[in-house]
């Protein structure tokens, strides 16, 4: 059995704890807080070890000798790095992977050569949170937006809204609605409760539909599922840490943009560092005579980024009270994700997720190419490349229908070449496709996996 390291027990080492144990994945948490790892212990079926994250000794303690992977995502950039070096010099740990905060780490990547610091992959939380929210940005209506096979095909994820095209009418009615459009609704929730979706399905206003289609198409896609909004012209972020930072910059070459700082200092060096054309503001996002003062309901989007989730939580209703069009908040803890999105805010956003999905692709084996979790980590979405042939694999050479899929698992997409294939029941896998699946239930992903591996890899 594969035995990974995970140095950190914050909410990103719980999160990856708890998604590779429901993998089968002999899992070692590290932290230097007993009681954090205390109650990892009663949740979860992983080993824990009290120590300093970058200490050989603690490494040793923890197997290091005999891990396949150590994944750092301590606090400190720093103590991640190094606990990266200690596990490739004393221990020869083939995977080293680091979750590092810092832009100047990032922008001299010749610190992570082998014979240097030999970090294998480099974790950026806010940038991903980044790209996350610019997509969300550039699909107006959207609640998630996904992309597979290098941006080939996108995953969006919408509510339907009553009175909309879709809205008590069959699936079915979909294609015709769309000639020459290919898509497929790959997964519908309502109500928390997953619906299987087929031509027959009729969507209900409320239901939170997935669908796929080439990313070429997703504009078109999305129009059938919600009035087709006009698309955002001013953004107000509140919180200049480093997401809010880099997403004003992110955003400013195509958008308006405001950013709220309530820190003075932190103010003035975003003032002086940001492009010309954003507008840093000195104030309280969550002091509702503020917002009014700088003319909050005059903007498109909110999204609230400081590093304190009940303040997110506060400004965004109350920007929502306000008339903005699209709400988003950062929110750090998962229990309180569920209880936002249902209405109170438009998109929670939840780093500990994003960060986990960059982190499962490298972690799995079996052709995993790329990994999103959806549905607050209960649903996921994966691109596997087939590998093997018609005599060593359980795909290669049959149709869809053939195949034995876990329930609860569809195939969304097949990509062949630069060729996006919206699939039907009798269409037939290849060997180096990417078959994009979405599985309902996340603890199907260990049987999914064996079905793509050809049998040589068994042995």
């Amino acid at each position: 059995m594969k035995h990974i390291i995970i140095l950190g027990a914050g909410q990103v080492g719980q999160s990856l704890a708890e998604a590779l144990s429901a993998d089968g994945i002999d899992i070692t948490i590290v932290d230097a807080r007993a009681e954090r790892l205390a109650e990892l212990e009663d949740q979860f079926d992983i080993k824990t070890v009290n120590g300093f994250a970058s200490h050989p000794s603690v490494l040793e303690a923890a197997g290091a000798q005999d891990a396949s992977m150590v994944i750092a995502v301590t606090d400190s950039d720093e103590v991640n790095m190094i606990a990266c070096q200690v596990a490739s010099t004393l221990f020869n740990v083939e995977t080293k992977i680091a979750r590092v905060r810092s832009r100047d780490y990032h922008e001299t990547p010749e610190l992570f050569a082998q014979d240097a610091m030999p970090v294998d992959m480099l974790i950026s939380p806010e940038a991903i949170v980044t790209r996350h929210i610019h997509r969300l940005i550039e699909h107006p209506g959207s609640l998630q937006v996904l992309e597979f096979a290098e941006g080939l095909v996108s995953l969006v994820g919408v509510r339907a809204y009553y009175g909309g095209p879709l809205v008590g009418h069959e699936l079915k009615n979909l294609q015709s609605d769309m000639p020459g459009i290919h898509t497929r609704v790959a997964a519908i929730f309502r109500k928390n409760r997953s619906i299987q979706p087929d031509g027959d399905t009729v969507i209900e206003a409320d239901d939170e539909v997935f669908f796929v289609a080439a990313k070429k198409n997703i504009r078109a896609v999305t129009s059938e599922l919600r009035k087709l909004e006009k698309p955002y012209k001013r953004i107000m972020i509140a919180g200049g840490g480093n997401i809010g930072e880099r997403l004003a910059e992110t955003l400013s070459k195509r958008y308006r943009v405001k950013v709220i700082e309530r820190d003075p200092d932190r103010a003035d060096h975003l003032a002086r560092s940001l492009p010309s054309n954003v507008l840093v503001l000195h104030g309280d996002s969550a002091d509702d005579r503020f917002l009014e003062s700088i003319g909050i309901e005059n903007n498109d989007v909110f999204c609230a980024v400081t590093n304190d989730d009940q303040a997110n939580i506060f400004a965004g209703m109350l920007a929502k009270r306000w008339g903005v069009r699209k709400v988003m908040s950062l929110i750090n803890r998962p229990s309180y994700v569920d209880l936002l999105q249902s209405g109170t805010i438009d998109v929670a956003i939840s780093p500990q997720q994003a960060t986990i999905s960059a982190l499962l692709a490298r972690v799995r084996e079996g052709g995993t190419a790329t990994v999103h979790t959806l549905r607050r980590g209960a649903a996921e979405a994966i691109e596997t490349v087939v590998n093997g042939d018609a005599r060593t694999s359980q795909v290669v050479g049959r149709q869809i229908e053939e195949i034995d899929f876990p329930e609860g698992t569809s195939v969304g997409a097949v990509v062949r070449g630069e060729d996006v294939i919206i699939p039907h029941h009798d269409t037939v896998i290849e060997a180096g496709d990417h078959v994009i699946l979405f599985l309902t239930d996340r603890r199907k992903v260990k049987q999914v996996q064996r079905l793509f591996q050809p049998s040589a890899l068994f042995f």
